[in-house]
């Protein structure tokens, strides 16, 4: 069954849950479906809470592709098919290397891997996996990472992990929004006003 488990609320109540239903279709063309389900049924504050990870993102000291990374790598792990296709849009959209993506499965063998990312995916693995890591693989992240660093990795894994059960615990699926990114990357890149 594909269907979330609580009906979409397709028509909020209150001027802020309108205000995000707004915004959202202005920026992926559709109101995401974790929102109508969960966040609009929620008092505004946990939308302000769920939309602070995103703000919060952007202050990571990390490089962006790595933060997407350890996110995707999550979100794969615990079959979040939401975040996968949400964290995939944002690649798109913000042209990041997709082949690297591509190989994140194979990312302990695979050449678009530096040691330091496999270090982070390692780390990210055991985790999500084992809700601990071992000390040879926290080493292996210091070598790489700074203490500030190495915190923030902690926080993609937790935060990512919000996201994940969130959508797992209500049935929550892909909303396709990399066909849509890839739409709009094509029809942004053949628009009469580039020309």
């Amino acid at each position: 069954m594909n269907e979330p488990f609580l009906r979409p609320i397709e028509k909020p109540k209150g001027l802020i849950k309108n205000l995000v239903y707004s915004t959202l279709r202005r920026q992926f063309g559709k109101v995401l479906t974790p929102v109508k389900v969960h966040l609009a049924r929620l008092p505004n504050a946990f939308g302000m809470f769920y939309g602070k990870i995103a703000t919060l993102d952007k202050k990571l000291q990390l490089p962006r592709e790595t933060v997407f990374l350890i996110r995707e790598h999550v979100a794969r792990i615990n079959v979040c098919l939401f975040c996968t296709d949400i964290g995939r849009a944002f690649v798109i959209k913000e042209s990041m290397n997709e082949a690297k993506f591509d190989a994140l499965d194979e990312y302990k063998t695979s050449s678009v891997f530096s040691d330091a990312e496999r270090a982070a995916l390692d780390y990210a693995t055991g985790l999500t996996r084992d809700k601990q890591v071992s000390e040879g693989a926290f080493n292996r992240l210091a070598s790489y990472y700074s203490e500030r660093e190495i915190c923030e990795i902690v926080w993609l894994v937790a935060s990512e992990h919000l996201y994940n059960l969130t959508n797992i615990g209500l049935n929550i699926h892909s909303d396709m929004l990399c066909d849509i990114s890839r739409k709009r990357s094509l029809a942004s890149a053949f628009s009469p006003a580039d020309k």
